[in-house]
């Protein structure tokens, strides 16, 4: 092939992003990498065309190529690099998954290979090589159940293309837990919507109904909890502080969380993004983003 630079080894999570950047072919010739260099050297292909599958009796191996130039519609390939060889590529048919989304990609690859193939929705195809989902730990207040925080980002994995592959993990700072490590005989929550059962004969009262009658009651909840109950009643009562946004991290990972005190937008920084706490889904997508592109 011509001399060019050498292509570099591909790394974690590989994939041709968008997914029409990878070309399957039926050759026939023997999936050895002398076999695919000699095959490919010199051989047209697609302008967009930067990986190729290339199948031969069942079995698939996989190519990332560099062409002559970008311009014309086909050019020639000066550079190959064999990723996978039959032996470390899966080839997997499902039509349910969506081969553009990377996340989607890395839940269809078979356990142990380097590289999956998948021939998914719409009968389209797309790859990934060492699939490493990076763990995104979603710190939001429960009940209500499912939560909503880990239910939105899941719905902006499912559609984003352009993130990487996340693994999303439920950091859930339960309201029933607090109680417990907490006995009162009264407790006032900050929203009658939660459905939170704390039991023990204790009584609940709920700050989003203004009770009329102020009673000796320990709050469970935030800031901002505390500001209207302020308002309400012009003092402040002992406090539990339920903001997950304050809640230590168990790791140095990503996080994802919320805070009552962010009314729109986002505040993030290297390992964190916070959200409002009735965050919209594009809000939702923008934190998954800063972390992760």
């Amino acid at each position: 092939m011509t001399s060019v630079d050498p292509i570099p080894e591909a790394g974690p999570n590989t994939r041709a992003h968008p997914y029409r950047g990878l070309s399957v072919q039926e050759v026939d010739v023997p999936l050895t990498e002398r076999a695919i260099l000699a095959h490919l050297d010199g051989r047209e292909v697609y302008r967009r065309t930067d990986y190729l599958a290339l199948r031969s009796g069942g079995a698939t191996a996989l190519v990332e190529v560099r062409k002559a130039s970008l311009e014309p519609l086909f050019s020639p390939v000066v550079a190959a690099r064999l990723i996978s060889g039959p032996d470390a590529t899966a080839w997997v048919e499902d039509p349910g998954v969506d081969v553009g989304n990377a996340t989607a990609l890395a839940g269809a690859a078979v356990p142990g290979m380097p590289t999956t193939v998948v021939l998914g929705r719409f009968e389209h195809v797309n790859f990934i090589h060492r699939p490493q989902p990076i763990r995104v730990r979603v710190t939001e207040v429960v009940p209500p159940e499912p939560a909503k925080l880990l239910a939105q980002a899941r719905q902006a994995v499912e559609f984003d293309e352009d993130l990487p592959p996340i693994e999303l993990v439920l950091d859930a700072v339960r309201v029933e837990e607090v109680a417990a490590a907490n006995p009162s005989a009264d407790y006032l929550l900050p929203c009658r919507g939660s459905g939170a059962d704390l039991g023990g004969g204790s009584s609940v009262a709920y700050l989003d109904t203004r009770p009329a009658e102020r009673a000796d009651w320990l709050l469970i909840g935030c800031e901002r909890s505390l500001q209207f109950h302020r308002h309400f009643y012009g003092d402040e009562p002992p406090r539990v502080d339920l903001c997950p946004r304050k809640r230590s991290a168990p790791d140095d990972g990503l996080t994802l969380t919320k805070c009552c005190l962010i009314e729109r937008g986002l505040e993030v920084d290297d390992r964190t993004a916070v959200v409002p706490w009735g965050a919209n889904l594009d809000e939702v997508r923008e934190g998954l983003r800063k972390l992760l592109l």
